[in-house]
């Protein structure tokens, strides 16, 4: 059995679906590497909502999904970019997601860290970006979880100077209970960003990044770097403290970069192991038998899928992440908090389902099939 899928000029191209899926070994903990999925959150889709309204979330499904990364072995990076944070998701919803998903990490025994904004305010002086953060941070500790301390909208509106992102950081990271990691997260994946640690000037903003770091190494376990610049990456790891982790965000170069060279290596939190879970644990507990080349072997090949996801406007990959975890039967419908369903084109989804289904990642492929065949039907695609 073929399918007809579209191509961005119209035209229709053959694919035959594969028929067995990428079925990977269970296993123990992994030992060499610390691996998050930043996970999204399945809506309501019954819910009368309107692209301005209060996101309304289908709680059953979006903790299954949890469980499901979780029964992998991988850790849950809850309330981040890949749950529509600042894009659908609100305050009010990340918190009532960040208290739900760490009793349920509680409950199953998984490892949950939860990002820690200041979206509650859309601007404010440097007080009240502060007084934001720590309202946040208060929340998910209470909760017993992780926290990531997230790049901020409203402080990369406030800030003046580098002095300014010393001193909010500083002021945080003092009161943290335990541990935090720190997110650098770039313009390409939200443009309020740009300028972040008070320069647009790449070196200048990591000297400014690093001194954060170097004036309180105890505070912090790691830092999120997505740049989407594993030279970058690589430099900026090398100059950390030791003890103090590097967790890759680089969707585009992660196999490289967890694996590593004679310098070290980088963890991960990456929106890409929402799609990628099963083959992505598979890949890691290969890696922690010493077999990089068998690392490399199952990860690299998922590249491509993953350029393809985060392709500019990368900020809308949610859309392609959501998709993949319909066809793969993980919710029920195709439908997105603040309708970004809509948010990429048909032939970019129909590349996404043939690019997913050709690294086996649907558990039931003639599911994930007649699901495609359902989205091409309502587009009005007729071979």
């Amino acid at each position: 059995m073929t399918i007809e899928l579209p191509d961005a000029r119209g035209r229709l191209r053959t694919y035959e679906p594969r028929t067995e899926p990428f079925a990977p070994a269970t296993g123990a903990p992994f030992t060499s590497r610390t691996v998050f999925s930043a996970a999204h959150v399945v809506a309501d889709p019954y819910a009368d909502t309107t692209p301005d309204s209060p996101a309304a979330v289908d709680w059953d499904a979006t903790l299954a999904f949890r469980r499901h990364l979780w029964s992998h072995g991988l850790g849950v990076a809850e309330a981040m970019d890949t749950a529509q944070r600042g894009m659908g998701l609100d305050w009010a919803g990340a918190a009532e997601l960040i208290r739900r998903s760490a009793a349920e990490a509680k409950a199953v025994g998984g490892r949950i860290a939860c990002g820690v904004g200041t979206d509650q305010i859309a601007s404010g002086t440097l007080a009240e970006v502060r007084a934001a953060y720590e309202e946040q941070l208060a929340l998910v500790e209470e909760s017993g979880a992780q926290a990531i301390l997230m790049a901020s909208r409203a402080l990369a509106s406030a800030a003046k100077s580098p002095d300014d992102y010393l001193e909010v950081y500083g002021h945080l990271l003092r009161q943290a209970a335990e541990p935090v990691i720190l997110h650098w997260l770039g313009p390409m994946f939200d443009p309020a960003l740009e300028g972040y640690w008070g320069s647009s000037d790449l070196d200048a903003a990591t000297d400014t990044f690093l001194e954060v770091i170097a004036a309180h190494p105890d505070k912090i376990d790691g830092i999120k770097v997505s740049l989407l610049d594993a030279g970058r990456e690589v430099a900026l790891r090398c100059r950390l403290p030791q003890g103090v982790r590097c967790y890759t965000g680089d969707d585009f170069h992660y196999p490289e970069l967890i694996a590593g060279d004679e310098q070290g290596f980088s963890h991960a939190l990456l929106g890409i192991f929402d799609p990628l879970g099963p083959l992505a644990a598979e890949a890691v507990r290969v890696l922690d038998t010493g077999n990089t080349d068998g690392f490399r072997a199952l990860l690299d090949p998922t590249v491509e899928l993953s350029r393809h996801l985060f392709q500019a406007p990368t900020r809308f990959y949610k859309t392609g992440v959501v998709f993949l975890a319909w066809l793969a039967g993980h919710q029920s419908h195709f439908a997105m908090v603040g309708g970004l369903q809509s948010a990429r084109s048909l032939p970019h989804l129909a590349r996404a389902y043939e690019l997913a289904d050709g690294l086996g990642l649907f558990p039931d492929p003639k599911l994930a099939e007649d699901r495609m065949r359902t989205l091409l039907h309502l587009y009005g695609v007729t071979p």
